[in-house]
């Protein structure tokens, strides 16, 4: 399953299921704004995305839901992994600290913290973290924040950081994309999934 950046489901996101469905893997590409939302400008990505961050009940409904629906539309979901990109990302470890019963989380530029109250105590799966060093929205402390404390729950986890990559370097065509970072956390990603399904 895979979640979206902050713009919602876009072309990007279709490419990239695009690139795992060519593999032969099944893909559902998940939307947690809602058909036809597709924020444009900043205050608005700001506005769906907080919503979620404000109401983590309705993420986590949201996050299953999406789960159900691929399982109706035939998906596996008892060998299934869960990725996503920027917000996606950060909606991953949620799913992930919701005890949502899957294989792996896999992360790329995405929000690290975890909120109040939370912890990783019910992470089922294995949780894979590709990062850029450069990103100064979620910082390096934050990294090295997440690493201890799924060190110190025990959750299996593996965590990558790309020197001079910023937030957001897989985003084909942007300013911020880094060839080399993506190649590589692509290349990681794909073998987990080897690995792991």
């Amino acid at each position: 399953m895979l979640i979206h950046d902050w713009d919602g489901l876009t072309d990007y996101e279709v490419k990239r299921a695009n690139m795992l469905a060519a593999m032969g893997y099944s893909v559902f590409a998940a939307d947690l704004f809602g058909a036809g939302v597709r924020p444009t400008e900043v205050k608005d990505k700001r506005q769906h995305t907080g919503e979620l961050y404000k109401d983590r009940e309705k993420m986590r409904a949201v996050l299953s839901g999406a789960l159900e629906t691929a399982k109706s539309k035939g998906g596996n979901i008892n060998n299934a992994v869960v990725m996503g990109y920027c917000f996606g990302g950060d909606a991953v470890l949620e799913f992930a600290r919701s005890g949502a019963d899957l294989k792996g989380f896999v992360t790329f530029h995405g929000g690290l913290d975890t909120p109040e109250g939370q912890d990783y105590s019910k992470t089922k799966g294995k949780v894979l973290i590709l990062h850029g060093t450069a990103d100064t929205n979620i910082t390096m402390d934050h990294f090295a924040k997440l690493a201890a404390d799924l060190e110190a729950i025990g959750v299996s986890h593996e965590m990558i950081t790309y020197s001079g990559a910023p937030h957001a370097f897989t985003v084909f065509g942007s300013d911020r994309y880094r060839k080399d970072a993506d190649e590589k956390s692509w290349k990681r990603f794909t073998d987990f999934l080897q690995e792991t399904l």
